[in-house]
């Protein structure tokens, strides 16, 4: 199941308190402060890996918290540190503090971000000593480590993108192109949710990702669009996917393009192909409608030539 958003507590680790102690040695007035400082607590740190593709590890635990450090032992012993808690997500997650709204977008594997740190370890008596106060008794305990509320957001990272109305042929497309192995039927909204597949085309390769259909009123929270929009923001190309048995393809293609600008002007600057697809089933391409190549994943038809196309416009 993806799970592509969650939000989490996080909090590092306390440091560790100084010490109160005096060692006992003959003829040593009183004897000597030998407190020793406490240890640093550990951080929270986000990695990303190509290993994982969804959030479903954050799903459930919601509280994360790093190793506190040790406290400070006699005889100027410090005490360990804490362990850094290594928190791992899929490249391509962004992630939120909640409070400060400031984000962090790990879009590269094994890239790490220090999302709370630890707390320093405080000082033992032994800092407090002078000639005018041979037996300190003071000490400095740890600091709190940082605490945060969190949100992570999965967008995948993907060089194509596909869209179109529901029943579009784009899960067919997907499969038959990559390695992706999407649910397929002959009703609407059969992908709840998107697919990525790797394809291979002569000596290079690119990720293509399959965008649950939208339908109109998708970037207003209707269907299944709002959902998953967000995963076609990183794409380079995206690709329109116009039913050629529909009655009027061309409103197709406007009501996606008017959902994608609802949702992010931005996607209409990029660049795209307009497909026609299913023509298998039909006797007659549509006249007035212009798209850049006809195809049938069904049957294969251009689907070497699509690839050239996204080959060469990548």
């Amino acid at each position: 199941m993806l799970v592509d958003e969650a939000r989490i507590h996080i909090k590092a680790g306390n440091g560790g308190d100084g010490a109160v102690s005096f060692r006992r040695e003959k003829f040593i007035d009183k004897g000597g402060p030998d407190g020793g400082d406490g240890g640093d607590g550990g951080d929270v740190i986000f990695e990303a890996s190509t290993d994982l593709n969804s959030l479903f590890n954050y799903s459930r635990l919601k509280y994360f918290e790093a190793q506190e450090g040790k406290n400070g032992a006699k005889a100027k012993r410090f005490g360990h540190s804490g362990e850094d808690l290594i928190l791992k997500v899929p490249v391509g997650t962004v992630i939120s503090d909640d409070q400060t709204k400031e984000t962090i977008d790990l879009n590269e594997d094994k890239m790490r971000f220090i999302a709370a740190r630890g707390g320093k370890g405080g000082l033992g008596n032994d800092h407090f000593k002078s000639s005018t106060n041979r037996v300190p008794r003071e000490f400095k305990p740890g600091e709190e480590g940082e605490e945060r509320d969190i949100t992570l957001e999965l967008k995948f990272i993907a060089d194509v993108g596909l869209v179109g109305k529901p029943n579009a042929g784009k899960s067919t497309l997907i499969s038959v192109i990559s390695n992706a192995k999407p649910k397929i039927a002959d009703y609407p909204f059969t992908t709840l949710e998107p697919a990525l597949g790797i394809v291979r085309y002569n000596d290079r390769s690119f990720a293509v990702c399959d965008i649950p259909g939208l339908v109109e009123g998708a970037a207003s929270g209707k269907g299944l669009g709002l959902k998953f929009l967000r995963h076609i923001s990183r794409t380079k190309i995206i690709v329109h996917l116009i039913d050629a048995s529909s009655n009027d393809p061309k409103a197709d293609y406007e009501s996606i393009r008017k959902e994608l600008k609802k949702f992010d002007p931005d996607l209409l600057k990029k660049d795209e192909i307009v497909a026609l697809s299913k023509i298998d089933i039909v006797t007659e391409l549509p006249k007035d409608f212009k798209y850049d190549i006809a195809i049938s994943a069904a049957t294969g038809k251009n689907i070497e030539k699509l690839l050239s196309i996204i080959a060469s416009r990548l």
